[in-house]
């Protein structure tokens, strides 16, 4: 598609919370809050010029690398929030992008993702084929401390095994990066989750998982902090760091 009359390089977009978004409590799920976050990017990317459909054009698609979340509380059924975006960096395969997400103007979610561009076709990363210099890059950071690698310990507990199926699987053919955490988030105590007791998230996608793969989940607690992973065939293929409001 061209690029949109209406592009920008600083995204705002409205977004009304609905009960399909919310927890028992009324308010936002954490993994409905990271779909609407990157639905933003999505958004953002689609009125530039480099959606999913411009790049399948060079068989090419953008896949989540990283991502650190930054909670102060969520937003609750029927509240308005206002999402921004904007590039940081894009060079070659590789693109930092932030978010903050705000409710009556008090910013209450900070985000920081790293992408990179795969071949759909051999899997692969590769430079962006579509130009992007009318995406303006601002050095302005959305969170405290950037994304990171985690540092996955051998100290955990096995918890379950997983067979992928088909309702797990997004339009890149693999394992949609929101339901790693979907997955983890159902081990933990539901009462911190309804408390909004999450501070930070750290997450890592490591390897793709497919259709009937068999995860196995593990997980560590240290302190104010728990730590999920994900293997397949016991490599590693995804983690998340979860710290905790003391």
């Amino acid at each position: 598609m061209p690029i949109s009359p209406n592009f920008t390089s600083i995204l705002e977009q409205q977004q009304e919370i609905t009960f399909l978004h919310c927890y028992p409590n009324g308010y936002l799920k954490y993994t409905d809050l990271c779909n609407l976050l990157q639905l933003t990017a999505g958004r953002h990317a689609d009125l530039g010029g480099i959606s999913f459909t411009d790049m399948q054009a060079f068989h090419q698609a953008w896949v989540m690398s990283r991502m650190r979340l930054e909670i102060k509380k969520l937003p609750k059924w029927r509240d308005i929030v206002t999402i921004k975006t904007w590039v940081k960096s894009l060079e070659n395969s590789r693109s930092v992008r932030c978010l903050e997400m705000y409710l009556n103007d008090e910013k209450i979610v900070g985000c920081e993702t790293f992408w990179a561009v795969i071949n759909t076709q051999t899997r692969r990363p590769e430079a962006l084929a579509l130009p992007h210099d009318h995406f303006q890059k601002f050095e302005t950071d959305a969170t405290i401390a950037s994304t990171k690698k985690i540092d996955i310990s051998t100290n955990v507990t096995t918890l379950a095994n997983r067979n992928v199926v088909l309702s797990d699987l997004d339009v890149v053919n693999h394992v949609n990066n929101v339901k790693y955490m979907e997955w983890c988030l159902d081990f933990e105590d539901p009462k911190r989750l309804l408390n909004q007791e999450m501070a930070t998230l750290d997450i890592n996608f490591i390897k793709e998982l497919n259709w009937n793969d068999v995860a196995v989940f593990q997980k560590e607690t240290n302190n104010n902090s728990t730590l999920y992973s994900i293997a397949k065939e016991d490599k590693k293929v995804y983690a998340l760091e979860i710290n905790w409001y003391q």
